[in-house]
């Protein structure tokens, strides 16, 4: 357990005490109850360098490994978004066929599948979990199958060359020894490499209180001010950031090798907006404790009210949807199944919680009267799929910004 912050070993701040959790991605079978591991999930923010972390992370062992729960191939709309990214490190970066880039995390093919796709052989996947990794080997992809840090950064450089570009599309939250990730960063690039990094946007957390985005997997939530205090650390260069739409809410960092590279507007928006917001101390973190304290009653309060008329499922196994549930102490009085179409989850149970899990088919033929969005972060996506299924009878609940009733646009 860290008792001081990851990055600069500065002192921490607590900020929400979500108890004890699960690992978020363990969906067990009934004989495994008994033997489920739990951990205390505290978030902190550290008085320093602003990193929101939290303070324990089971062993990456437990959570990265051969039966690893999330196949990022289901959702079609991040398959798009990988693909869209591809094209504009070609042409943006202008991007050669020998310049390498390396992805980690790439589970079952990320952006460099579709790279591979473009006739791009150049590429390196990264990643630990066995079955994410083969399935990506199967798709003719380059991979190795390790944790990224500085060892397999030299390792990479000495088998293959530096790197033009490096990515990490919601994988960097999840490594703990963050400075060993930079300086593996920092090492692998070439002198006009460039890194690219996605994940959930902190100040989205905050605003939305959508907690369930913190989790096992999640140790960090970046802001821009913590990204760039650990770039400035590392002798990089953060100068451009783009906001997107993903995963609730999410920031995409452009950093450079090139410590020369002028800041943009965009940069400078954020970081200003951010500075402005720590200008009054800590209040922002207390602010989200209460309101996640808040949210916590109101979604048990509205799911007890509408569970004693209707049936309730879950539309989707997430991570997310298990911080939710243990947090708020959700179980079968409340929500009677999940759905899913992930083969690994499926005649499976919830982690900490203990609710079934059933397949698609199961779903079409016990219809509920009612859906929670457990992957609510993929509404668009689903709600098209349901368009002439489930949305023709039934109604969508959410948790965020509060518990409510939800159209399907």
């Amino acid at each position: 357990m860290y008792q001081n912050c990851r990055n600069c070993n500065a002192d921490l701040i607590e900020v929400v005490d979500f108890g004890k959790m699960p690992i978020s991605n363990a969906f067990i079978s009934q004989n495994q109850f008994s033997d489920e591991y739990f951990y205390n999930m505290t978030a902190m923010v550290c008085q320093k360098c602003y990193l929101f972390q939290l303070l324990e992370q089971p062993n990456p062992n437990i959570l990265f490994h051969d039966n690893y729960a999330f196949f990022a191939g289901s959702s079609n709309s991040m398959q798009k978004h990988f693909d869209e990214l591809s094209d504009e490190l070609i042409d943006k970066f202008e991007l050669k066929k020998n310049d390498l880039v390396v992805e980690i995390g790439c589970n079952d093919g990320g952006v460099i599948n579709y790279l591979k796709k473009k006739n791009h052989s150049a590429h390196l996947g990264v990643d630990p979990s066995k079955n994410v990794y083969e399935k990506s080997k199967e798709k003719g992809i380059n991979m190795m199958n390790k944790f990224f840090n500085i060892k397999t950064s030299n390792e990479i450089v000495k088998e293959k060359s530096k790197a033009k570009i490096f990515i990490s599309l919601n994988t960097l939250a999840h490594i703990a020894n963050i400075n060993s990730v930079f300086e593996g960063i920092e090492s692998l690039l070439n002198e006009d490499g460039i890194f690219i990094s996605e994940d959930p946007y902190l100040f989205d957390v905050l605003e939305k209180v959508s907690y369930d985005q913190i989790y096992d997997e999640h140790v960090f939530v970046f802001s821009v001010t913590s990204m760039n205090n650990l770039c400035n650390k590392h002798g990089l260069n953060l100068y451009d950031l783009k906001y997107l739409d993903t995963h609730g809410g999410s920031m995409r960092y452009y950093v450079s090798k090139n410590k020369n590279l002028p800041k943009t507007n965009n940069f400078n928006y954020f970081f200003n907006k951010e500075k402005n917001i720590h200008s009054n101390g800590m209040e922002v973190y207390k602010n989200f404790n209460s309101n996640c304290i808040k949210s916590k009653t109101n979604l048990i309060n509205f799911l007890n009210e509408q569970s004693d008329k209707k049936i309730i499922a879950s539309y989707g196994a997430t991570s997310k949807s298990t911080t939710i549930f243990n947090y708020c102490n959700i179980n079968t009085n409340q929500i009677k199944y999940i759905t899913d179409t992930t083969s690994t989850k499926i005649n499976k149970f919830s982690p900490g919680t203990h609710i079934p899990i059933y397949d698609y088919d199961y779903f079409t033929n016990n219809k509920p009267d009612i859906c929670f969005l457990g992957a609510w972060n993929h509404s668009k996506e689903i709600f098209k799929k349901e368009k002439n299924n489930f949305s023709l009878n039934g109604k969508w609940i959410t948790h965020t910004p509060e518990a409510m009733f939800i159209n399907d646009f």
